[in-house]
């Protein structure tokens, strides 16, 4: 092998370096983990460790001091370590489907290949957090977002039709709650619709009761399971099983479905996370403010929270954060500027 270059000895202690990092941030998240999960980050770090043996291999006597790895995996480090959550999961995934291996000659095809599997592992371990928190996240970020767009375009659309500061204000304050209470009411009918709609689809428990006077030769009890998608024959032998032990199990065949929250507790999420939106664009206005340093203020304030929540989607749904940030912030802007025109056209003068 010929003698490495400068260049190739700070290249191999860079990988060195973040495969450390990767193994470390496996493993603090295994700490706050149990079983399965647990032991599959556990062999997550083990892989990593096996990469760093190969780079410690090439480096020999020149590996020096070992260093943290780049920014991004200090922070990945850290957030493990303060969180553990999907969060952390999901950024993980962007790290190893990063990898540089496949191109880098100096890598193993085996360690390109796991890192290509690192990443779906990671995926799939990720998937199951998001699907833990998906209901409650979904309607966080959809709700703050409508209320910081939705407020916003109507206030810079109110403004602008040259209405005094004051009945800015009222307006937004009347459309923070308009809107939270239509959120908090749909919420509340869709919930308790789904709900309503499992309860019906639920087999009923006291069916056990009719067991001992079914007629066995007509064997009505296999139309049951037949109509859960059984085939004929697989109804027949399970209906027979049934009327041998007695006991329907109407429960068993039952499809799984999501937990469904109380209808209140939606409606009551759905009311505070639209609000929390919905009052920022308001806020300069409730300390006097008006015309232009009012519509700037608001439109920077929601700026920032949209660039927020674009950029925690990103993350977690393991896309670029950049871009999901800057979609947002896109789309938010693109509706408060078509009302503010739209102020402009029907109102009595500008923002003044």
């Amino acid at each position: 092998m010929p003698e490495p270059t400068k260049r190739d000895l700070r290249r191999w202690r860079h990988y060195l370096a973040d495969e450390l990092s990767e193994a470390a941030v496996y493993r603090d998240l295994a700490v706050r983990r149990k079983g399965e999960e647990r032991e599959i980050l556990l062999a997550l770090a083990d892989a990593e460790g096996r990469h760093a043996d190969h780079w410690r291999e090439l480096l020999g006597d020149n590996a020096g001091r070992e260093v943290g790895g780049d920014v991004r995996s200090q922070l990945l480090g850290f957030f493990a370590r303060r969180f553990g959550s999907v969060f952390v999961l999901a950024l993980a995934q962007r790290a190893e489907a990063r990898s540089p291996y496949e191109k880098d000659s100096d890598a193993t095809a085996a360690m390109a290949a796991d890192e290509r599997v690192h990443a779906e592992v990671v995926r799939a371990l990720a998937t199951r957090g998001r699907n833990r928190l998906s209901g409650t996240f979904r309607a966080a970020v959809f709700g703050a977002n409508d209320g910081l767009v939705s407020n916003l375009a109507l206030t810079l659309g109110i403004s602008a039709s040259g209405v005094p500061t004051h009945v800015v204000l009222l307006t937004g304050i009347a459309g923070l709650f308009a809107g939270a209470l239509s959120m908090g009411a749909g919420e509340y009918v869709s919930i308790s619709s789904q709900r309503e709609l499992l309860q019906a689809s639920t087999p009923d428990p006291d069916s056990d009761t009719a067991l001992p006077h079914l007629d066995v030769n007509a064997n009505e009890l296999s139309l049951v399971y037949r109509a859960r998608g059984m085939s004929e024959e697989d109804a027949d032998k399970r209906a027979a099983e049934v009327l041998r032990d007695n006991s329907l199990a109407v429960t068993e065949e039952a499809d799984e479905h999501e937990a469904v929250g109380t209808g209140i507790g939606a409606a009551l999420s759905s009311f505070c996370f639209f609000a929390s939106g919905a009052i920022i664009p308001i806020i300069p206005y409730f300390f006097g403010l008006g015309g232009w340093t009012a519509i700037v203020i608001s439109g920077g304030l929601v700026g920032l929270a949209l660039i927020g929540t674009g950029a925690i989607v990103g993350v977690l749904s393991g896309g670029p954060p950049f871009k999901r940030a800057l979609r947002q912030l896109l789309i938010g802007f693109g509706a408060a500027l078509v009302t503010y025109l739209l102020g402009l056209l029907f109102g009595t003068g500008g923002a003044g």
